[in-house]
């Protein structure tokens, strides 16, 4: 009998890590696949993207899965995924449309994604996605829930760029290239965030973005905001349609182009983030004083620069009217195109064909004859206003 128990005993052992092995083995996700896009603008084929299992707190298993984007829309693939966790980290690297200046990136730029696999196999790495991570780890590792951290760093995220919207889905189901208020709410951030910026700028506005709102889920930092109002004031939103359509019909998508102006349009509107991105207009320049500064208005006859520092993305045109004022025949690669001369009222407009530093020599004379006089106006459009940002007349004595 005693052996029996023994016996017994040795079996009900084996089964059980019998029993632990196959527990070890279970696979909890079985996925033919996982697909979705990368976007910023459209990430471009060949890009490489890596699918990480985590554990429920957010903690990598070493298991990873990669693959390569298929297209120029975007698209990934990544087959036979096997999972003993339901939560996954999304990375991709590589090139990407900028939409923007309708270029493709000139470096690449990562961008991640957090996700639950459990109830999706097909989903999406974008700029919300990315900015999402650091505050969902931050929130997670706090005792909040998965599913309640995605919910709540959505929701902070978008307050920062004014926008409050009931039963937005996850960020990684949004698509900037599919019509929808919801499409458009990323598609808006989207162009926010990139403005005129470099790849390297964006990285680190990102970055610093993440880390600023990780804990509290707020962007403290006035300078980060004033870059988002910058970088929304001096977009042009035609543009930024027109590149994505052309785009769109280049990679042969046919697809309608959300409604994105608006949420710009609000962001401007609303933020208390400050405009810093101003045109400078230096009391000299490199032919003397500049005739654009602001506060003087009495010259004496003599040669002048008209000089302004332009950020990235401003426009401006200058337009000087009287029958004072003249230039040297010769000007090279000044940043400044002028055009004919208007008989109606003694004018030329001058118009910037570059941003950074502009310079210009401007001759300025004195004439006693009465039928002359010596008042000068000079008229500034910035950022294609229609009536002048600012003018003032001039005396020259």
């Amino acid at each position: 009998m005693k052996n029996l128990s023994i016996v017994l005993i040795c079996v009900c052992t084996l089964m059980i890590h019998s029993c632990e092995k196959i527990k070890d083995n279970e696979t909890y996700l079985n996925l033919d696949k996982v697909s979705g896009f990368v976007q910023k603008g459209p990430y471009l084929n060949g890009t490489l993207m890596t699918i990480s299992e985590l554990t429920d707190d957010l903690t990598p298993t070493g298991k990873n899965f990669t693959s390569q984007i298929l297209d120029n829309i975007g698209t990934f693939e990544i087959k036979n995924v096997n999972l003993t966790s339901q939560y996954v980290e999304l990375k991709a690297n590589g090139f990407y449309f900028n939409e923007v200046t309708n270029l493709n990136s000139s470096a690449q730029l990562t961008l991640f994604a957090l996700s639950d696999l459990s109830n999706k196999s097909s989903l999406n790495v974008n700029i919300l996605s990315n900015l999402e991570k650091n505050r969902v780890d931050y929130l997670v590792s706090n005792g909040t829930t998965f599913s309640a951290a995605k919910n709540q760093a959505q929701t902070e995220i978008l307050s920062i760029f004014e926008i409050s919207k009931e039963g937005i889905p996850e960020s990684e189901l949004l698509d900037i290239l599919k019509s929808g208020d919801d499409n458009a709410i990323l598609l808006a951030v989207s162009v926010i965030l990139q403005g005129y910026l470099s790849v390297s700028e964006l990285s680190e506005l990102l970055a610093n973005i993440s880390t600023d709102i990780r804990e509290d889920g707020q962007l403290n930092s006035q300078t980060l905001g004033s870059i988002l109002i910058n970088n929304a004031k001096k977009i042009k939103l035609e543009e930024v349609r027109s590149n994505l359509e052309s785009r769109c019909k280049d990679i042969g998508l046919n697809t309608a182009i959300p409604n994105f102006e608006k949420y710009v349009n609000q962001f401007i509107e609303n933020t208390n983030f400050e405009f810093t991105g101003f045109i400078e207009y230096p009391e000299t320049g490199k032919h003397g004083i500049n005739i654009l500064d602001k506060e003087k208005i009495n010259y004496a006859t003599g040669t002048y620069s008209m000089k302004a520092i332009l950020p990235e993305g401003i426009s401006l045109k200058v337009k000087i009217s009287g029958k004072n004022w003249f230039f040297p025949a010769l000007h090279d690669n000044t940043g400044w195109e002028y055009s004919d001369w208007n008989d109606i009222d003694s004018s030329r407009i001058f118009t910037a064909t570059k941003t950074g530093d502009i310079d210009f020599e401007i001759l300025l004379e004195s004439y006693q004859d009465s039928t002359w006089h010596n008042k000068t106006n000079i008229f500034v459009y910035e950022n294609e206003d229609l009536v002048p940002t600012w003018s003032k007349e001039i005396t020259v004595n």
